[in-house]
């Protein structure tokens, strides 16, 4: 901080910042300022300190632009430096809804319905991203994007068998719906700017107005078609037994509603729709299945794998009512 002109002085109140990801987030102040540090966990993964660069190169990118997102302040890029990449950002005044709905949102069914319509504005305007203009044409494989998806996915899943104790993918449908992706192949794919993971725990709500005050968790961030990012949407939406996030917001609109205003929003062909919600029930289905066959070899606790091999199952068993 102090070769980047960051201030003089100590770092001052110190605070770790509770959430769902594994990766560390560091609230303090320097000088007046405040500043938020992200950085790997302390038992780095093997591509931790690659997704730290990624995710402060896109936030530089995104600058500018109409994404809600935390500002970039500096990146440091060199391991060596804390053991791991870094970077620092802006903090942003909102709240995890997924963690509980303050008030007006707890009580007042509008504020809900604002807070799910921003939802679909966000990802409007990531896919409204020129990801070429923003230097960002190397962020992922664009050539063949849509051909590769079931194949890459299938290969996740049939890698989990040489975990000892798992019995295999008992999944529902698994094959019929890998098939009907593939034969179903849309003709208009549009790359651009892709989250990979969006959904309500992964954004930060504005306490003045109901709206999104930062998408967060960039982790997955890639080139891609942004409607998946549409279709991860609609599978995690809030349900009473659903699949979706935990979200106690009876007030949120219902998935059509949602569709129109991004439709609206983004100026994009909604027609192949129902093929991009196919692909992102089985995509993060077979994800999901990892952590249940880690479970099955002792490497994770044994009541999250079975949680979240039932989640597998109930986004198959949506893939297979989207598919008819």
């Amino acid at each position: 901080m102090d070769q980047r002109a960051l201030g003089e002085g100590p770092l001052n109140a110190p605070t770790l910042i509770a959430g769902g990801t594994q990766n560390v987030l560091l609230r303090f102040e320097r000088a007046g300022r405040e500043y938020v540090l992200r950085r790997p966990p302390v038992h780095k993964r093997a591509n931790s300190d690659e997704t730290m660069r990624r995710e402060a190169r896109v936030l530089a990118a995104i600058a500018g632009t109409a994404v809600p997102h935390p500002a970039l302040i500096a990146a440091e890029p060199d391991p060596e430096v804390m053991g791991a990449c870094f970077y620092l950002m802006e903090p942003i005044d909102g709240f995890n809804a997924t963690l509980g709905l303050p008030e007006p949102y707890a009580s007042d069914h509008s504020w809900q319905h604002e807070m799910g319509l921003s939802m679909a504005d966000a990802i409007a305007a990531l896919a409204q991203v020129d990801h070429i203009a923003v230097g960002l044409a190397d962020l992922g494989r664009a050539d063949g994007w849509a051909e590769r998806q079931v194949g890459r996915w299938r290969k996740q899943l049939d890698g989990y068998s040489g975990l000892p104790g798992y019995p295999g993918p008992q999944l529902p449908g698994v094959d019929r719906i890998g098939d009907w992706l593939d034969a179903h192949r849309p003709a208009g794919v549009r790359i651009g700017v892709m989250h990979g993971d969006f959904h309500f725990a992964n954004v930060l709500m504005r306490r003045d107005r109901p709206a999104l005050a930062a998408v967060v968790d960039w982790e997955l961030v890639t080139l891609g078609d942004p409607l998946l990012d549409l279709g991860h949407l609609l599978a995690t939406w809030p349900t009473a037994d659903g699949p979706g996030v935990t979200l106690s917001a009876s007030g949120l609109p219902e998935h059509d509603e949602v569709i129109a205003r991004y439709g609206a929003a983004s100026g994009r062909d909604l027609g192949e729709l129902p093929w991009y919600r196919v692909l992102a029930c089985y995509r993060l289905g077979l994800i999901l299945e990892g952590t249940h066959a880690r479970a099955c070899a002792g490497l994770a606790p044994k009541e999250i794998g079975d949680q979240l091999h039932a989640h597998t199952v109930s986004l198959l068993e949506q893939a297979l009512t989207l598919i008819g």
